[in-house]
């Protein structure tokens, strides 16, 4: 009986070890697609694609040219489609589709949607897979350029393929004794003369028949080898009960660019299994950039999932050339130029924590990303704020310096400081011919003034609070580069949040050009001077001067007690000029966390904030309550919008232990890690460990720090000491040490402490 006993608990040993978890296995692709208008969970889709790839693949239940790509509700597919869209409110761009059909061609995407359970489906970020209502099984694995796809139709039934050519102008080209079909979508907003996306799309069986259509009216035209048009797309037909496999990769330069990036990429694989076990070993070594320990099943899907979502954006916009060298064709004035481009991204939403995160894992890739800024500038005449592909100008404030400054005060120096700063102040001091944060609105006012002034301008005060901040970064920026003559333009600018305060009220509020507050101020009225929030959000925007802003509120302890309010007052909701609820309203009133609305940007860095003001124990506390209520790795993951990797990493960084409440500053500022022990592997080859005794879901207070074996009391950890390497011990407690980090010394950068203002 002992032997028996010994074996079996061999061979279950030997199984587990067999089985261990990959970390790519974490990932659920669908965390946050069960969105929709009135209620995101994350306004996701269930993305196939590799770190930063150019091309992202995922299934379709949404109409053609619907922002609403997958939405985990709706229970047919109608495409399996390229696809680069960062939000449901920005839509897509530079799109096509494949879909399978039996029995009898149906082009119609209403007609041709099909039924498919939940049950039925694999989403994982190397691999997707459906069997649909009608036993036709869809994979797909992808690359950086493009993806390989394997439909398998069920015995005895005919077996179709459609190509769709989506909303805009097209071309393809059958080309029977190749196996493939070529051409070129055009379609999506605010393209330059030029683009194209070029695809080629490259079978492993024979056509037994084909044909071209288009998808205004549906109508096919049966052996034509081309088409050229509005929503033109082609059709093939493959033996019956067939398993088709095809090999797909597009690029902007050209259709030559195009074969190449799919002979580099694709080239070698028969199978769709050596393009899946591939991607499998890229994410998993991208995912192995930080390992965490401790902690349930559950913990480790919802990290790795938000750290896979972390890392699609900013996605590349770059290609190969013959030789290995990159190069792009510029989506801001349609020339090709070498070097590195990179696209999808709102700088108001990502400056915050997915581009400082970008900052301590990928360097390299950064410094490339602030030429590019610069580059984008040279090209378009403006630093970028909302790239997609081009500049759309959407949202608020000139975020582009804040990446700027911050990756210089990181030791990332890979662009010319002058020309930054010289890009920055025409941005500060104009108004471009796109949207509000393309240059500035009410840019004139903002330096005769000091504030912008509403109603004369809209989200007039969310202007002035992050103007100022972006001052800040200008002014940071000069000072560490030694150029007086830019430090002198911003330094005054950047105290401009006084401003919009009013003592009176305690709150940051809108007035108007003659300097009279607007009237009837409610601070849970949203809209009209503040953008997507309302004044207990923005009252926090003023990430470089926290102390400035402690002593507006009145010091520590009224500081605190606002701090408090907001997690106690109702979550009552005024819709102001919005008219009515929108969802993130919605989503404010669901997590139930008083006038917390951690679904939108704005206020997400709030819970640091404590850590200025001598309670850093609160800090730890309300993190770990944020990611523990209001984050998981299931369709309904997200509190509000993902946008393009900014929710996802603020989850990352808190889970470590830390957050980036002031890009611009060399410091990530200290929460409370998620965590047992978690381990960086820096692009340097050190690793950064933070190992947190004693964690659990209770235990979620510091009680004892140490850095490298030294005690440590400050709140706040700088870059160059995570990636020099070391270890950061903390023992955690059930209840608060309020004698730990509490001195004046301990707190993080405020340009208060550290700036002398001229009289």
């Amino acid at each position: 009986m002992k032997l028996k006993t010994v074996t079996l608990l061999l061979l279950c040993s030997s199984s587990g070890l067999a089985a261990e978890k990959q970390l790519a296995d974490y990932v659920n692709t669908l965390q946050g697609t069960n969105s929709k208008h009135e209620l995101t969970r994350g306004n996701t889709y269930p993305t196939t694609a590799l770190p930063f790839g150019m091309h992202t693949w995922t299934p379709q239940t949404g109409k053609n040219g619907d922002g609403w790509k997958y939405q985990y509700f709706k229970k047919t597919l109608r495409g399996f489609q390229q696809a680069h869209q960062c939000s449901s409110w920005t839509n897509d761009y530079a799109v096509f589709s494949f879909f399978p059909t039996i029995d009898s061609l149906q082009v119609d995407e209403e007609k041709r949607a099909t039924g498919f359970s939940h049950e039925n489906e694999i989403a994982k970020p190397y691999y997707y897979q459906v069997k649909m209502d009608n036993h036709i099984q869809t994979e797909m694995a992808p690359t950086e350029r493009g993806a390989h796809l394997r439909f398998s139709f069920p015995k005895g039934h005919k077996a179709f393929l459609v190509l769709d050519g989506y909303t805009g102008y097209s071309l393809v080209k059958i080309l029977p004794k190749e196996r493939k079909i070529i051409g070129y979508v055009h379609n999506g907003r605010g393209f330059k003369e030029g683009f194209k996306s070029f695809f080629v799309a490259e079978f492993d069986q024979p056509f037994l028949d084909y044909g071209t259509w288009e998808n205004r009216k549906n109508t096919t035209d049966a052996r034509t080898l081309e088409a050229e048009g509005d929503g033109k797309g082609a059709y093939l037909v493959f033996k019956s009960g067939a398993t088709v496999q095809v090999k797909v990769a597009s690029s902007y330069i050209s259709q030559e660019q195009a074969e190449l990036n799919l002979d580099r990429e694709l080239g070698d694989d028969k199978k769709l299994e050596v393009t899946k076990n591939r991607a499998a070993t890229v994410w998993n070594k991208h995912l192995g950039r930080i390992k965490v320990e401790g902690g349930s099943e559950e913990d480790k899907a919802t990290f790795y999932s938000c750290f896979f979502r972390a890392s699609l954006f900013s996605r590349q916009y770059f290609e190969y050339d013959k030789d290995g060298k990159p190069y792009y064709f510029s989506p801001y004035d349609g020339k090709v130029y070498p070097g590195h481009m990179f696209t999808d991204t709102g700088f108001w939403d990502t400056f915050r924590a997915q581009f400082p995160l970008n900052a301590l894992l990928y360097p390299t890739m950064h410094g490339q990303y602030m030429q590019a800024l610069l580059a984008a500038y040279e090209q378009c005449g403006w630093l970028p704020s909302w790239s997609f592909p081009s500049e759309a100008g959407s949202m608020i404030g000139n975020h582009a310096i804040s990446l700027l400054a911050d990756a210089w005060a990181k030791g990332i120096r890979t662009f010319d400081p002058k020309k930054a700063l010289e890009a920055y102040l025409h941005e500060a001091t104009s108004k471009g011919p796109w949207g509000p944060a393309n240059g500035r609105d009410g840019w004139k006012e903002y330096y005769q003034l000091g504030y912008v002034p509403y109603p004369e301008v809209r989200e007039a005060t969310a202007k002035t609070l992050e103007y100022a901040y972006d001052d800040f970064c200008g002014y940071q920026l000069a000072k560490m580069t030694n150029q007086p003559f830019y430090a002198d333009i911003f330094k005054r600018q950047m105290f401009n949040y006084r401003n919009v305060y009013d003592s009176k009220t305690r709150f940051m509020r809108g007035r108007d050009k003659n300097g009279n507050w607007n009237n009837n101020f409610d601070p849970a009225e949203w809209g009209g001077p503040f953008t997507e929030g309302n004044a207990w959000h923005w009252v926090w925007s003023v990430f470089h001067d926290t102390e400035g802003l402690i002593k507006l509120l009145g010091g520590d302890a009224n500081f605190i007690a606002k701090l408090d309010s907001v997690f106690t007052e109702p979550n009552r909701v005024n819709v102001g000029t919005y008219g009515g609820l929108i969802h993130e309203m919605t989503e404010m009133v669901m997590a139930n966390m008083g006038q917390y609305a951690h679904g939108n940007q704005p206020i997400q860095h709030m819970v640091y904030l404590y850590n200025y003001a001598g309670q850093p124990w609160k800090a730890q506390y309300h993190a770990r309550e944020v990611m523990r209520r209001l984050y998981n790795s299931t369709e309904n993951g997200y509190p509000g919008d993902e946008d393009q990797g900014q929710t996802s990493s603020w989850y990352v960084l808190s889970a470590l232990g830390f957050y980036s409440v002031c890009p611009g500053t060399d410091q990530y500022v200290l929460g409370s890690p998620a965590f047992n022990k978690i381990t960086i592997s820096l692009e340097n080859g050190k690793e950064f460990i933070i190992q947190a005794d004693k964690n659990n879901a209770d235990n979620v207070y510091i009680q004892k720090a140490s850095l490298n074996g030294q005690d440590y009391s400050k709140n706040y950890l700088t870059y160059s000491a995570i990636n020099n390497g070391g270890i950061l011990v903390l023992e955690m407690g059930a209840n608060p040490d309020k004698e730990r980090g509490v001195r004046e010394e301990d707190r993080p950068f405020s340009v208060s402490n550290s700036f002398i203002e001229m009289e």
